[in-house]
């Protein structure tokens, strides 16, 4: 158990060698106003009471409860007493799951906490050790499991009627994204349809489906992901905001406070006042 309170509010990343997010925070009181990201946000409680609104629901974790987080879901986060919480999180694209899961819509974890012991083995090995970063092929064998996992744990296999997807007409709309970036608030549905080979509405509702997000918001969120690494390499905000294709830095801040819960100097404040990292167990 990790003791509180502490003397203020801090977000600490974990080392990695492919990207894929971890991060271990504390907040005294209140974390994130209301938002959504395009990413499974998967964690546990370390210490403290951590509440948050999900699904028109006050949800509150306990130390040793994981929290299961779908995709685009809006969400809030807190502290449930004046002590303050701890807890350990990642953030798990939907494009890594989909090889696991094979073209399958996201399965989805009703209430966003659950105590199921077939999540453990996988969350223990992507929050254990966030002082160093993964193995790569651990990492991949952790998110298998993962996706297994969600899959077992989902009350039901996917929101809403199960159907079938185009999975690779999805992959290719989403890799057009990634390679016109900087043309994102240009695009069109016509142009992921000639890119992907599909009728643009049935792309539109399987990207949502296989992606968690549309694919505008797709786009707008890895532009954000681009805002994030200038702000901390020092590039100030209404320049990372330019450099990144938004009008200017009133219209990023909005789309990032929307996308992660605080806006982006609260944000880098906090990565400031982060310095090394220091674990403590989960669990």
């Amino acid at each position: 158990m990790t003791a509180l309170p502490q003397p203020q509010d801090w977000v600490r990343h974990a080392a990695t060698q492919t990207g894929l997010p971890r991060i271990e925070a504390y907040f005294r009181s209140h974390g994130y106003a209301p938002h959504r990201h395009d990413t499974y946000a998967i964690g546990r409680t370390l210490a403290g009471v951590q509440s948050f609104r999900y699904g028109r629901e006050h949800r509150h974790s306990l130390p040793g409860q994981s929290i299961v987080l779908h995709p685009d879901e809006l969400h809030d986060g807190h502290a449930g007493t004046g002590e303050g919480f701890r807890y350990r999180m990642v953030y798990v694209p939907p494009a890594l799951l989909q090889p696991m899961l094979g073209g399958r819509p996201l399965p989805f974890v009703a209430g966003g906490i659950t105590a199921d012991p077939r999540l453990a083995a996988p969350l223990d090995t992507l929050l254990h050790g966030l002082d160093g970063p993964l193995a790569p092929l651990q990492e991949e064998d952790a998110l298998f499991d993962l996706a297994r996992a969600l899959s077992a744990v989902a009350h039901a296999p996917t929101r809403g009627r199960r159907r079938l997807c185009d999975w690779q007409a999805a992959e290719r709309a989403r890799q057009y994204l990634h390679d016109h970036l900087d043309t994102t608030e240009t695009l069109t549905l016509a142009d992921l349809e000639r890119a992907s080979g599909q009728d643009r509405w049935r792309l539109s509702r399987d990207f949502r489906a296989l992606y968690g997000t549309s694919p505008y918001r797709y786009g707008v969120l890895r532009r954000l992901d681009r805002v994030r690494a200038l702000i901390v390499q020092g590039t100030p905000a209404a320049e990372a905001a330019l450099a990144t294709g938004f009008f200017d830095q009133s219209h990023m801040t909005r789309h990032f406070t929307q996308a992660f819960g605080m806006p982006p100097a609260r944000w880098a404040r906090m990565q400031s006042l982060a310095g090394v990292f220091q674990p403590a167990a989960p669990g």
